[in-house]
């Protein structure tokens, strides 16, 4: 293996010799910061070239470039980036020197927010966004993306260590996950795996825009959460990063270690740019900090992940553009180590040798396809984008001996097909002293969601969906004021064919016939706010906002009592967000602040009732609030946090109010990080994450607190991230995850109330990584 990785190197830096363009001239020069100051690490790219880092003076040298007038993009995290044009002379040396300015949090710009590029303080409403810098550091430390998000991104319940995601909710409710704007949730039936459906090497950035919106339709009551893939950097006609990596228990090492290797290449060839990667990784067992294996079902632990991925883009002129993307991501647990339950606040559950009679649980594909079109420049100077998309996606549950919800042992598994189209147009407009846009289009999808048990028995019916929203955004910019408001009316169909819900005894016993039929769901959604942009130090914001939802219709399909599918309860969920809050830059420190109220007539909150989760449809409020701070202390050290808080209830027949179970509120989640960079090679950050204590139930009359009403106390861990650039092609990372080995229980252990459930969290465990770019 070291023998193939050496050669391999030795291959790839050969052929980058071989394919530089000799004999054309050089661009040198100085990147500085406003004060004059030499900026390390910052990237200079220039078309059909490689792209090259300036070194701890803030200097840098490009060789081979083709004579005559080129584009020079330089970037540097933390800057606003420059693109310059300059003149190549033929064997001649140019040089250039370049300042950066800092860049704020309102000079970021966000495509989610109205399905276009517009800046962050355009948009009234909450926004977080992960760069592609912060997603590698916390991928140092945990290549997972529910733990990504759960430690960075406010209002989201933190990691489970699970493969799902099941009580990550977003500000209380759900969340639409897309990949490249294309939806991964499946909200007819959720399997609570749409946010683990890509690999964080594939992603370019992550886009989170909180609270309702109906901007992209159906499932996005809490928010949406947007994974952008990755595009071809630079103009080089082949280049790429390799990357080799492994991990363990750092205390408890047997039977822990792991290892992971991911490929990209991308480049341009004339008109064609393209992305193409591959990602392997293989987990070894999980442990606690006291050296306890932690097996527990649709865990991490002993899990193998694939994800490839390709990307390829033709310009068709200036102003046209096609890109044609697939993805397969595939995850499942094979694991040697079973569940042996533990005892509910006493003991924990860990995992023991032994085999799973089931099929290895997870997720045995996720496929996206789409092909996407892009015109600017057109009458009106109007710009259109068009998309058709394919996804299919396969969630395997755990094996169970015995269910409550069905007779004998048994495995489940969601199926989801969907096809789509989605088109907007934006044109822009101008009054006198007004001036705007208009983003308008159409969305259609076809749905076919269900869900079945390995040996060939129907839990949920084929669910099939047919979907169409059209929607019209308006901006209008008044002085220092941005107002927009905006509309979407949904309209869905679903048919459900003749079904028997699924025996729960012998000889067919509790299954009820139940006569299949069309359901029809419509309805219109409003968005409305606005945005004061006059002063960088106080940039409020207003907004209301709506989301449609269709409550997990397989989950009321399966435990119907009706027998005629009318006569069923499946009405959606509409969503209605308030919020208010600010963003403020005042130099070196940007802050941000918001309180939300989000209410809804009919909820989908899931209670236990003799050991089942039902859908509970009553009226339904959550508020909360959220902080977040981040500042450069001094030039090379830089910290940050952010404190978010979420409270639910829902209202029941009498008046009175219950509170909401952990299943939807998570506790008080704070976070805090320190970066520093000793030298301009080294980069060193220390993180924390902390929950704070939920304890809003009794217990019932068993003595004994119902599913998801465990009392929940507080929860602080730390983590460590390194990263070291040997030279412009190689460097080395590390991360430590629960730096400091605490024993704790995940909030989820804790609420769940469930012998079998009852995990600790990971111990301290390293992951050390080697890359390298050419």
């Amino acid at each position: 293996m070291k023998r193939f990785f050496l050669f391999f190197l030795s291959f790839l830096t050969f052929f980058q010799l071989q394919a530089q363009d000799k004999g054309h001239g050089s661009l040198k020069g100085t990147v500085h910061t406003a004060k004059g100051e030499g900026m390390p690490n910052a990237t200079i790219s220039v078309k059909q070239n490689a792209g090259a880092m300036t070194d701890s003076t803030g200097r840098f040298l490009l060789t081979g470039l083709p004579a005559g007038r080129q584009e020079v993009l330089i970037s540097s995290a933390g800057y606003a980036t420059r693109t310059i044009t300059v003149n190549i002379h033929e064997g001649k040396e140019t040089t250039i020197d370049i300042s950066l300015e800092p860049q704020g949090f309102l000079n970021e710009v966000v495509i989610t927010a109205g399905r276009k590029v517009e800046s962050i303080k355009e948009v009234p409403s909450s926004v977080t966004i992960l760069q592609a810098k912060q997603i590698r550091e916390q991928a140092a430390i945990n290549p997972n993306i529910t733990s990504i998000l759960g430690n960075t991104v406010p209002g989201l319940g933190t990691f489970t260590n699970k493969a799902t995601n099941a009580g990550q909710t977003l500000r209380g409710r759900s969340v639409l996950v897309l990949i490249d704007g294309i939806p991964q949730s499946t909200p007819l039936m959720n399997g609570s795996r749409d946010l683990r459906t890509i690999d964080p090497a594939i992603i370019e950035r992550v886009e989170v825009i909180k609270g309702a919106t109906s901007i992209y339709g159906n499932g996005s009551g809490g928010g949406i959460i947007n994974m952008i893939t990755k595009k071809p950097e630079g103009g080089k006609a082949i280049s790429g990063e390799t990357q080799i990596s492994t991990d363990g228990n750092l205390v408890h090492g047997s039977s822990t270690m792991g290892y992971r290797a991911s490929q990209t290449l991308h480049g341009t060839i004339k008109k064609f740019s393209y992305v193409v990667s591959g990602v392997y990784q293989q987990t070894g067992a999980l442990k606690d900090a006291d050296g306890n294996v932690i097996a527990q079902p649709d865990g991490l632990s002993e899990t193998k992940l694939y994800n490839i991925f390709g990307k390829l883009s033709y310009k068709i002129t200036d102003n046209q553009e096609i890109t044609a993307s697939y993805n397969f991501f595939s995850s499942r647990q094979y694991a040697e180590f079973i569940n042996m339950a533990g005892v509910y606040g006493q003991l924990p559950a860990v995992g023991v040798r032994g085999d799973d009679p089931g099929e290895a649980a997870g997720t045995p594909h996720n496929h996206n396809l789409y092909l996407n079109y892009r015109a600017t420049k057109l009458p009106a100077n109007s710009s259109l984008e068009v998309m058709v998309y394919d996804h299919r996606f396969q969630s395997l549950n755990r094996y169970v001996e015995k269910s409550t919800a069905w007779y004998g042992p048994g495995q489940t598994y969601i199926q989801s097909e969907k096809r789509g189209a989605r088109a907007n147009l934006n044109t822009p407009w101008k009054l006198k002293g007004i001036s705007g846009d208009v983003t308008y289009g159409l969305d259609v999808l076809k749905d076919m969601t269900n869900q079945v048990l390995t040996d060939g028995r129907v839990y949920i019916p084929d669910m099939n969906m047919f979907n169409i929203a059209p929607f019209a955004q308006v901006k209008i910019d008044i002085k220092d004021f941005v107002i927009k408001g905006g509309i979407r009316y949904e309209d869905a169909n679903i048919k459900v064919k003749d079904f028997n819900t699924i025996a729960k005894g012998p000889n067919g016993e509790g299954s009820i016939a139940v006569k299949g039929g069309k359901l029809n769901y419509n309805a219109t959604m409003f968005n409305a706010g606005v945005r004061y942009t006059r002063f960088a130090f106080f940039n409020p914001f207003v907004s209301f906002s709506q989301a449609f939802g269709l409550n997990e219709l397989g989950r009321v399909l399966r435990t119907a009592k009706e027998n005629t599918l009318d006569q069923i309860t499946t009405d959606p969920v509409i969503t209605n967000n308030y919020e208010a809050g600010f963003s403020s830059q005042l130099g070196p420190v940007s802050f941000t602040a918001a309180y939300f109220v989000s209410t809804s007539k009919l909820g989908a909150n899931l209670v236990e009732e003799n050991g089942m989760f039902v859908t509970q449809r009553e009226p339904e409020k959550v508020y909360g609030y959220e902080f977040v701070a981040e500042a450069s202390i001094i030039k090379n050290l830089r910290a940050g946090g952010s404190l978010s808080y979420v409270e639910g209830k829902a209202e029941k027949e009498d008046g009175s109010e219950v509170y909401m179970n952990g299943e939807r509120i998570m506790p008080l989640k704070a976070t805090g990080f320190i970066n520093y960079s000793p030298v301009p090679a080294l980069q060193l950050q220390l993180s924390a994450v902390h929950t704070g204590s939920r304890n809003r139930f009794q217990p019932r009359s068993n003595g004994v607190y119902g599913l998801s009403e465990g009392p929940v106390k507080p929860v602080t861990y730390f983590n460590f991230n390194a990263g070291y650039r040997i030279n412009s092609s190689f460097n080395l990372a590390m991360g430590i995850e629960n730096l400091f080995n605490q024993s704790y229980y995940p909030p989820r252990s804790q609420y769940r109330v469930q012998d079998v459930e009852y995990v600790q969290g990971n111990g301290a465990r390293y992951n050390l990584s080697l890359g390298f770019r050419f």
